[in-house]
């Protein structure tokens, strides 16, 4: 997952968490920059559906979900210390404020949690690419929230909405109206994304973004561990034989996406990372035709198709208006 569309004038949302300060308009060689890094996690992203399907064969979600996200920890920590000793760099852990990361932990962190445990679970009964179109849903909930928010939605995004909901049925609901369990599970999780979406938008321009990162897999890690010791039997074997899913999912997916995601959400333009990273629907279908062979009826790729259309309408739609 996940993931995200960067909202507009949010900074005054959640001001108690933190100081709030302008951000500069970032110059077309950073713009470029972070659109590449955001497609770079998209297509991490979506081949990552890939690997967390097939890591269902061995281990339950939470297990497989603390495990990943613990290992994004490790993979972030020699990062985080080098960056102590870079010279370009003016971070120092003697200038860290803990209690603000520690809040900005708990809320990305729990939101995350809630996130990947739904998509996790879902993946348990749905495909990875019905998994990939019906998270990708995320980028539409995101402005639709922002109506909460005393935002304005524009035209587009109602009219991209209907259409990714008219996929959504083709896709997931069947003739008698009801809708798989898995494809639910996955549509629940891409509304806690959309909501870590916001949360993201706040805290990652304004606090040091690996360490940022590491906080919310902190603090996903521990909460899934901890329903994983209560509701899910481990086996060392099991773990073993989900290596490979495991060390993709959190070196890679996690550690290595996720923070590409604050990294570029730092500078790219809201539309252009709606647009870019919506984009993983399109790797997860492909990564599962490829790997696991899932193939698509013609009924649930006319609604995949509906659904993608759907997302780059919402985001595209402000950008031919103004132009």
């Amino acid at each position: 997952m996940g993931k995200n569309y960067t909202p507009q004038k949010t900074a005054s949302d959640m001001s108690i968490f933190y100081k709030s300060g302008k951000k500069s308009k970032p110059g077309l060689q950073q713009t470029t920059k972070a659109n590449i890094l955001l497609l770079i996690a998209a297509i991490i992203w979506g081949v990552g559906f890939v690997a967390q399907r097939a890591g269902m064969n061995y281990i339950g979600p939470f297990t497989f979900n603390g495990i990943r996200f613990a290992l994004g920890c490790m993979v972030l920590l020699p990062f985080i210390i080098m960056s102590q000793f870079s010279s370009r760099s003016d971070f120092s852990y003697k200038k860290i404020n803990y209690v603000k990361y520690l809040r900005a932990g708990v809320l990305a962190g729990g939101v995350l949690f809630i996130g990947a445990s739904f998509q996790q679970s879902g993946l348990v009964f749905t495909s990875a690419g019905n998994a990939g179109f019906i998270t990708g849903l995320y980028v539409i909930f995101v402005p639709i929230f922002g109506l909460f928010q005393g935002r304005k939605t524009s035209l587009g995004t109602w009219l991209g909405t209907i259409l990714a909901a008219v996929g959504l049925y083709f896709l997931s609901i069947t003739e008698s109206f009801t809708i798989s369990k898995g494809d639910l599970l996955v549509l629940i999780g891409a509304v806690a994304w959309a909501v870590h979406v916001q949360i993201l938008a706040v805290f990652s321009p304004r606090m040091e973004p690996l360490l940022l990162a590491f906080a919310q897999f902190a603090v996903c890690s521990v909460l899934c561990l901890g329903l994983a010791l209560i509701f899910e039997t481990w086996r060392f074997q099991k773990i073993i034989e989900a290596a490979w899913p495991l060390i993709f999912g959190g070196c890679i997916s996690v550690g290595i996406a996720y923070t590409l995601q604050i990294i570029g959400q730092r500078h790219a333009p809201p539309s252009h990372a709606a647009i870019i990273l919506s984009l993983e629907t399109v790797f997860a279908a492909i990564g599962g035709y490829l790997i696991l062979h899932e193939v698509f009826t013609s009924r649930e790729l006319f609604g995949c198709l509906l659904m993608l259309a759907g997302m780059l309408f919402s985001q595209l739609y402000t950008i031919w208006f103004k132009n």
